[in-house]
């Protein structure tokens, strides 16, 4: 529990009201209670404040005087919240040490945690304080940077980097084989050997049963400060720029490029070979078939819609080359 002027202390922002006002834990405007600490965000929720049972609230400078409750004023609720969040909810401790159910082939230092069941290869190098969770499998020679945590069952491929304060979500696997076969004339494929490694930065957080390719010859890398959601699909040699946020379901073809501080929307397609500038937000579901060289917004969806709409719309969608086509004759005939 904290009392606002401690929050305060430690994050900053202005308090108005009662600063010895006691909170223990964050909540939304419409759940919390007495005890929780409330946030608005987004202006366009500020009329819910009225009937908000919280003991306080976080606010931005605009809407310091929406409410009579003890408040906290500073100039990004949202990344306040996630502030005193963290104070509230604090990273489970672990104790080091090797459990005896594991399988561990390569020197470790004291200040590791290893669970039950996971298995360590050959010339594998962990920094201080790496958990490995129940079930993982890091293959030979790979590398684990000092504070990463791997989550129950995540593999971690021969020769992959990954690097300091990582966070890898139960089920994801870094450094599966990238998708890279050759066609012979009759039809049949001809695997070719993924040589390459999977470099993952510091402070990276990968989703649960997210997959991350080996490179083909090259590497695939992910840069600093990256978050992936989880059931992301990333192909061989795709290259990642640093505090690029990526949502659930998206899937990434072969040696395509993704900038730095990108924001990739849920099940959105980006297929392989293109390059995307830094600073480019794709919306959810959009397809992505060339590459974008200019930061922005992009959009390629549909918004959903009845399905008799749909039926009419795309009907007449079928037809829009012969509309065009009888536009222009129009337009030529007027302009005699």
């Amino acid at each position: 529990m904290f009392r606002l002027d401690e929050l305060v202390e430690r994050l900053g922002g202005e308090v108005l009201g009662d600063p010895a006002t006691p909170v223990r834990r964050v909540a939304t405007l419409e759940q919390a209670r007495e005890g929780d600490l409330a946030f608005l965000a987004n202006p366009k929720y500020q009329s819910r404040l009225a009937a908000c049972g919280a003991s306080a609230v976080i606010l931005a400078p605009a809407a310091r005087d929406l409410t009579g409750l003890p408040r906290i004023v500073t100039a990004d609720p949202y990344i306040y919240f996630a502030r005193v969040a963290q104070l509230f909810n604090p990273p489970e401790a672990f104790v080091p040490g090797v459990h005896p159910a594991a399988s561990v082939a390569s020197p470790v230092p004291a200040s590791v945690t290893i669970a039950a069941g996971a298995s360590i290869d050959v010339d594998v190098e962990l920094g201080e304080h790496v958990v490995i969770g129940p079930g993982c499998r890091i293959g030979r020679g790979a590398r684990i940077g000092a504070g990463s945590r791997l989550n129950a069952n995540v593999t971690i491929y021969h020769d992959c980097v990954l690097g300091r304060d990582c966070i890898v979500h139960a089920g994801a696997v870094i450094g599966a084989d990238g998708f890279g076969f050759a066609r012979e004339r009759d039809g049949s494929w001809v695997k070719i050997p993924q040589v390459g490694r999977v470099v993952i930065g510091d402070d990276v957080e990968i989703g649960a049963n997210t997959t991350i390719d080996r490179g083909a010859l090259d590497d695939t890398v992910i840069g600093d400060g990256v978050k992936l959601d989880n059931q992301i699909q990333i192909g061989h040699n795709v290259k990642i720029g640093e505090r690029t946020a990526i949502a659930g379901c998206v899937g990434i073809a072969g040696s395509t490029t993704i900038g730095a501080r990108c924001m990739i929307g849920g099940q959105a397609g980006i297929i392989g070979h293109l390059e995307i500038v830094d600073d480019v937000v794709v919306s959810a579901g959009t397809l992505v078939t060339k590459s974008i060289r200019r930061p922005g917004v992009y959009t390629a969806n549909l918004p959903v819609q009845g399905h008799a709409e749909w039926v009419k719309n795309f009907a007449h969608l079928r037809h829009l080359d012969a509309l065009v086509d009888r536009i222009r004759a129009l337009e030529e005939r007027k302009a005699r």
